[in-house]
């Protein structure tokens, strides 16, 4: 069960990388191009064809006809860039990365590109990679309101909260009426235990946003954040009554009652969710976990795959499966699946207990011991982490220097 849904929040939250994405048609640096063959008509022609397909949205004739101009201009910046772009509404955020990349190295200067990269990594929920690109637009243009806004959002999806309050603090002004923006920068404050800012901030929330379901689903989750369960209910059952196809407000609502240990009203939660959202990954793979919890693998194993098969890469689901078909006394599968699990996800100290499970099912005893080992180390880091939160603790002793 989730302590918190902060690294799932709904598209919303995603709205700037969207209406801000960058189409430019990079044209001056590709049409300004040497040799004799091809002629640089046959350059324009060919990259002008392409362009008009992105401009058009035809994106299969715009992908088609940027690889054709690579293959007259095999180092041309702007070609790879638009292909880039192709490859992100194409939502093969993969190939999109690796375009981005190779421009990225062939014209390091352009600022244009780094953005595009971090929105690629950004789109695929690659927080991690987003920042440093995001960093290197700053690091050009301290302006940039879409840089700023992308580098506090995915520190504070990365749950590095002061690093978000950085990104964020410096565009309050542009963005004091931003519902979204509004809820981030309270969690964040929250978190660092600048209290008094963040009520002040949720304050703003509350007048920014009126008595609209999108406020009541902004403040359930809030709540959820915080542990004030009963706050938390009260926000989201306003949103869902106001809005009862609102998306995420089912989701938020399914983990509160997991949380509670009401299990059935989760499960109905998660159901209505996956009508209101079939695309979205996460309450196919909480009603999984539900199923798999109460030894139900039949219905399981579809639910965790159907997750998968939007969004490869979920620990999860990954390690939901593996525990599925360690019950099915599938072990070798098992073992796949929660090892794949735990390439994402090193430090879950549960899929370490899982695979030291199966480990032990196949008759691997020291691979067994060497999860259950690493289990108990991370679980101890884990008391002591806490431990010096609640403490405190003294730096250690040095002697004078002399």
């Amino acid at each position: 069960m989730r302590a918190t849904v902060c690294h799932k929040l709904p598209a919303c939250l995603a709205f700037a990388t969207s209406l801000l994405l960058p189409i430019a048609i990079l044209s001056a640096r590709a049409q300004t191009l040497g040799g004799a063959k091809p002629s640089d008509q046959d350059l324009r022609a060919a990259f002008g064809k392409a362009a008009a397909a992105l401009q058009a949205k035809d994106y299969p004739a715009a992908e088609r006809g940027f690889k054709d101009f690579l293959k007259l201009d095999p180092n041309n910046p702007g070609a790879y860039t638009n292909l880039g772009v192709v490859y992100r509404h194409l939502g093969q955020m993969d190939d999109a990365i690796r375009a981005f990349e190779t421009a990225r190295k062939l014209d390091p200067q352009t600022v244009g590109i780094d953005l595009d990269l971090g929105l690629s990594y950004f789109d695929k929920r690659d927080f991690q990679n987003a920042v440093p690109c995001f960093e290197r637009v700053l690091s050009g243009d301290s302006s940039s309101l879409q840089a700023h806004y992308l580098l506090g959002e995915s520190e504070f999806l990365l749950r590095d909260y002061q690093k978000a309050i950085d990104a964020f603090e410096p565009i309050r002004d542009q963005e004091q009426s931003d519902l979204d923006y509004l809820y981030m920068m309270g969690i964040s404050y929250g978190q660092v235990k600048r209290n008094d800012d963040s009520r002040a901030t949720f304050q703003q929330l509350v007048v920014a946003g009126g008595d609209t379901p999108h406020l009541h689903l902004l403040l359930g989750k809030a709540y959820l954040d915080l542990y004030d369960n009963a706050k938390a209910e009260d926000e989201l059952k306003k949103a869902a009554a106001g809005d009862p196809k609102l998306p995420y407000v089912h989701y938020d609502l399914g983990v509160l009652y997991q949380r509670l240990g009401k299990l059935d009203e989760a499960a109905d939660e998660y159901d209505q969710e996956i009508k209101i959202s079939p695309n979205e990954p996460w309450s196919y793979e909480s009603r999984g976990t539900l199923w798999v919890d109460s030894g139900d693998t039949e219905h399981a194993i579809p639910l965790f795959k159907k997750a998968l098969e939007i969004r490869p890469n979920l620990p999860d689901s990954l390690a939901g499966l593996g525990k599925a078909y360690l019950r099915e006394g599938k072990v070798n599968e098992a073992v796949s699946y929660l090892k794949r699990a735990l390439e994402i996800q090193p430090d879950s100290a549960n899929k370490h207990y899982q695979l030291g499970q199966a480990y032990l099912k196949l008759g691997e005893r020291a691979e067994a011991q060497k999860e259950f080992a690493e289990q108990a180390r991370l679980q101890a880091d884990a008391r002591d982490k806490q431990t010096d939160r609640i403490t405190g603790r003294l730096p250690d002793s040095e002697s004078p220097s002399q």
